[in-house]
């Protein structure tokens, strides 16, 4: 049983240690996707080993063919079960020239506000996660704790799986927790039991050896951007946002009564969402049909169209090469390789020269919230908050999701502490120390609860 006494007293201690680990790895720009950041990713995998090993566990920096991913193993009591902690490292890039100050500068603000990219995504939860195993481990809490701190979430995990599995007897465990996931609001914790997948392509259409000039070729050359921005126009409504392709919701599952239940007791708020976001208008304004939109239903998206006279000014043209970006986001029963076939087909029939190019997938991932683990991650953010969590299912993707549950076929618990208003991949991201505190007073109460549940 947790002395509630005992563990505020280590929170509060443990401010300054917790603004020194997430500050220094802040200031390493651990950017995936971008090679020249290959050795500051090497540089926060032997900081991030640094850290398990000072709270007593076993450190292994396991390569990969792409980034290494740190692994840590807290060993407590081999009769007790055992739960590993999933965050990854790695993180999106950020230009200096829309934030407020360097995002890799870590700086805080307002004694508890933690400014720098990464703060929120997913490097502050992570420090929290290891300051609530630190307690853990010193009060001799029966339950073993395993680290699994990836370098390559931010570019879909390419070589997460292959690698895991070298080490799945090592990393046998009885359940799973994942804290990279998203509040309804500051109050409104939520914990989330399914991910929608993800399949990303791009089209191009290639028409001429090289530009024209519109005033001795136009009327007669082809306009491959034209001729993009039609085929797009054929697959979905950009005003509702519904895919006119045939045969793309035909295994799209309707959130049951009990899930409906637990989404109009979210609290959500529309307007707050709008601001927390950035937005100025939206396809709906009807609360459940949008919690819907972004929690249940599939989507296609259009990132980027390149093409023509990028510059100032206008250059009168014609292109000879045009290209989309595009994805969509899928829910639980959609195979993202169905789906780029079925889109694949459609495009081909609309415009033969079009070609489309499958770029990455991830499986949509469903779980529970009714279960023996989903309600000790209620009660433990009772606990760690003092407020009730709502279930919800999230919009984003997380692709280590899916390969532990399958390696593993144990229970993952998505327990995640970022706020809409810290803004994942955007400018001026950061984490606060509330949350920080509710989060190793939440994590702690729940490896307890763990602890006490018969195998």
């Amino acid at each position: 049983m947790i002395e509630n006494s005992k563990l505020e007293k280590y929170i509060v201690k443990s401010k300054n240690k917790f603004e020194d680990l997430l500050g220094a790895l802040i200031e390493i720009p651990t950017v995936s996707m971008n090679p020249a950041n290959k050795a500051d990713i090497l540089a926060g995998a032997q900081l991030a080993a640094s850290y398990l090993a000072d709270i007593g566990a076993r450190v292994e920096i396991l390569e990969t063919k792409g980034n290494p991913i740190v692994l840590g193993y807290l060993h407590i009591d081999s009769k007790a079960p055992t739960v590993t902690l999933y965050h990854h490292l790695d993180v999106q890039p950020a230009s200096p020239s829309k934030w407020h100050h360097h995002p890799f500068q870590f700086t805080i603000k307002n004694k508890e506000l933690y400014l720098g990219r990464g703060a929120t995504d997913d490097k502050g939860p992570a420090i929290t996660a290891l300051m609530a195993a630190k307690f853990v481990a010193e009060e001799n809490i029966p339950i073993n704790i395993k680290f699994i701190w990836e370098m390559e979430e931010e570019i879909g995990s390419p070589n997460f799986e292959y690698a895991i599995k070298t080490k799945k007897e090592n990393l046998t465990t009885d359940s799973i927790l994942v804290s990279d996931t998203i509040w309804i609001s500051r109050q409104k914790p939520a914990i989330p039991y399914g991910l929608r997948g993800l399949m990303t392509a791009l089209l191009t259409l290639t028409t001429g050896e090289r530009d024209a000039h519109s005033g001795l070729t136009g009327g007669a050359a082809r306009n491959p951007i034209g001729e993009l921005c039609q085929i797009i126009d054929h697959c979905y409504d950009p005003k509702t946002g519904r895919v006119k392709i045939e045969g793309f919701y035909d295994k799209v599952m309707s959130p049951s009564i009990e899930e409906l239940k637990e989404y109009e007791n979210s609290e959500f708020n529309i307007d707050h969402f709008k601001k927390d976001h950035g937005l100025l208008s939206l396809r709906t304004e009807d609360t459940l049909q949008l919690i819907k939109a972004i929690w249940c239903e599939p989507t296609f998206e259009v990132h980027g169209i390149t093409g023509g006279y990028l510059d100032e000014g206008i250059k009168t043209i014609v292109p000879h090469f045009a290209q989309a970006k595009m994805s969509t986001r899928l829910v639980p029963n959609q195979n993202p390789m169905e789906i780029f076939q079925l889109i694949k087909e459609f495009v081909k029939k609309e415009n033969p020269d079009v070609e489309m190019r499958l770029e990455a997938t991830l499986t949509p991932y469903l779980g529970e919230f009714d279960g023996p683990y989903a309600q000790a991650a209620r009660q433990a953010m009772i606990q760690g908050f003092g407020v009730n969590p709502v279930f919800i299912r999230e919009g984003g993707s997380i692709g280590p999701v899916v390969t532990m549950q399958k390696i593993w076929s144990v229970p993952v618990v998505l327990l995640g502490l970022s706020l809409p208003e810290h803004g994942y991949h955007a400018p001026n991201e950061y984490y606060d120390w509330g949350q920080a505190a509710g989060g190793i007073k939440t994590l702690v109460h729940y490896f307890d609860l763990l602890s006490q549940m018969k195998q």
